[in-house]
């Protein structure tokens, strides 16, 4: 993804002195995707000409590098090309881009973060306190649910390493124990995901509750 933050950081500065945050996550959703999608700029060009509505390969690379802004209608023409949606598009934020000082969407309050965005651009949730702390809580439970079924799972991928012993030694290389060995390994990471959401999560209830 350092391509992706490099990207990112450049649209920040060829937009200057207007870097609205929306524009900047549109323009490196669009690159980040394609490239997602293994399409050339002029692969693109052909897949949005076949869904009748075409734009130039020379205009989605000003797209990209944020030289030009992108219409509503260009936003859901490409989203579908792209096999996305407008709001994932609009709602994209670089995973090793380091988090802003201003908003991650355009006007909105700056702790607004990018699952709550994404669930106000799909019309999920309202951006009021009592709305954002309703969803907070909702999200919340939602990931300890999702943390307990993970840690489940986790534990009895180890019962089961554990219980294979030196036969998980000797025979490290077999399909059936790098299949369990990468079990653990997904599971540990999506537990610590999981458990970095719900810190972020809580973390922005206590602020919310603050600004009563």
């Amino acid at each position: 993804m350092l391509f992706a933050r490099s990207h990112f950081v450049l649209a920040y500065d060829r937009c200057m002195p207007s870097p609205f945050p929306t524009s900047l996550a549109v323009s490196d959703a669009i690159s980040h995707y394609r490239q997602l999608r293994e399409l050339t700029c002029d692969e693109l060009a052909c897949v949005l000409l076949m869904h009748g509505h075409p734009i130039p390969a020379d205009t989605v690379a000003e797209m990209e590098r944020c030289e030009r802004p992108v219409t509503v209608d260009e936003l859901v023409a490409i989203a579908y090309a792209l096999d996305t949606t407008p709001a994932v598009l609009l709602s994209h934020i670089p995973i090793d881009m380091p988090e802003p000082e201003g908003p991650f969407g355009t006007g909105l309050p700056s702790d607004v973060h990018q699952a709550e965005l994404r669930a106000w651009i799909e019309g999920k949730t309202a951006l009021d306190r009592e709305s954002r702390v309703r969803w907070s809580e909702e999200r919340a439970g939602r990931l300890r649910v999702r943390s307990a079924h993970h840690e489940e799972q986790l534990q009895g991928a180890y019962a089961e390493l554990h219980e294979l012993g030196e036969l998980a030694l000797q025979e490290g290389d077999t399909p059936s124990v790098q299949r369990l060995r990468w079990r653990i390994k997904d599971g540990e990471h999506a537990l610590n995901q999981i458990e970095i959401a719900l810190a972020l999560t809580e973390h922005q209830l206590d602020r919310l509750g603050d600004d009563a």
